[in-house]
């Protein structure tokens, strides 16, 4: 049937809770209200003793899912949107990723943290954070990152049934953009493999999250020009697929990355770093970087120039096929 994102990440949810009688979910406002966004929307009462509001404490939430996940449920917690995330970095970084280092694999603390994250949907401040340069920092915690509701289900479930703490980064300018065909069933999807949404010969395009729409509609055009473009969504920033990404780029020779956080020591920066490493001889111009700005998030008046936009991917694009 088709979903959009949303409705499959509320599928999968609904699907795993079945499945395993050990989750719980946990944050504000995603029982009574289903989410800010409505995710869970109807949850609670389908399952109306694991899935309750908490207070307004993110350090709190993480903290309460670790002390869960080590004795042997397995907490979904939902952070309201990215920018409330840093009190609960603390928790992140400090135990929920070294739990199993500490303690010589006897204990994981597994649990899953959903953070709708990114602009253009006329968000105030701290509403439209994306840092998640930050997240693939931290050892021992992985970042999964949909951008269609097709990958949104089937990374969901296989992030759940992960035995360590994923980070699960929902694009909400996606939210409800576009549905398509989502299986019923339940179904997996490999988290840390990239998807070669097309294939091409003269220009490799990378991105994920809510980039990928206007990668895709740039990708047309240019196309439209007689040229061939790949198309990767890297869906997974940690671990990160490299073999993918330095295989295309051995075809291709040119790469574009597109990211909506800001350019300093965002991840397209790790990307171009590995290029550099490991395909340099294989480069026929250097890569090209399409990213946010270093500054504090716009108010709505502002934000559509903020981030990448298909005219600025092909600017970069044409900057790059001209070498």
């Amino acid at each position: 049937m088709k979903m959009n994102i949303a409705e499959a990440i509320n599928d999968a949810l609904k699907l795993e809770m079945k499945k395993n009688k050990n989750i719980v979910l946990l944050g504000e406002d995603v029982g009574v209200n289903g989410g800010v966004f409505r995710v869970t929307d109807g949850l609670k009462k389908k399952y109306p003793d694991r899935v309750f509001d908490t207070p307004l404490a993110e350090l709190g939430i993480v903290g309460t899912s670790i002390g869960m996940a080590l004795y042997g449920l397995k907490p979904i917690a939902e952070i309201q949107f990215m920018g409330f995330l840093w009190p609960a970095l603390d928790q992140i970084s400090n135990h929920a990723s070294r739990i199993r280092n500490r303690t010589m694999g006897r204990y994981t603390s597994n649990i899953v943290i959903r953070i709708p994250y990114g602009g253009e949907i006329r968000g105030l401040e701290h509403h439209t954070e994306s840092f998640e340069s930050v997240l693939s920092h931290i050892p021992g915690l992985k970042v999964v990152i949909p951008s269609t509701p097709y990958d949104a289900k089937g990374l969901l479930i296989s992030t759940i049934r992960d035995e360590n703490p994923v980070v699960f980064l929902e694009p909400k300018k996606l939210y409800r953009a576009f549905k398509e065909e989502v299986p019923k069933n339940s179904y997996t999807e490999e988290i840390g493999k990239a998807k070669i949404v097309n294939e091409g010969d003269d220009l490799t395009i990378l991105g994920w999250g809510a980039m990928m729409p206007k990668i895709k509609k740039a990708a047309e055009l240019i196309n439209a020009k007689g040229f061939s473009t790949e198309i990767i969504d890297l869906r997974t920033i940690s671990p990160y697929d490299e073999k993918t990404v330095n295989a295309s780029v051995e075809k291709t020779g040119r790469l574009v990355v597109v990211q909506e956080a800001s350019r300093t020591c965002g991840f397209a920066s790790e990307i171009i770093a590995g290029i550099n490493d490991n395909e340099l001889l294989h480069l026929k111009a250097p890569v090209a970087r399409v990213t946010g700005f270093d500054i504090p998030f716009p108010l709505y008046k502002m934000e559509k120039w903020a981030v990448p936009d298909a005219d600025r991917i092909i600017k970069a694009s044409k900057e790059v096929l001209k070498w």
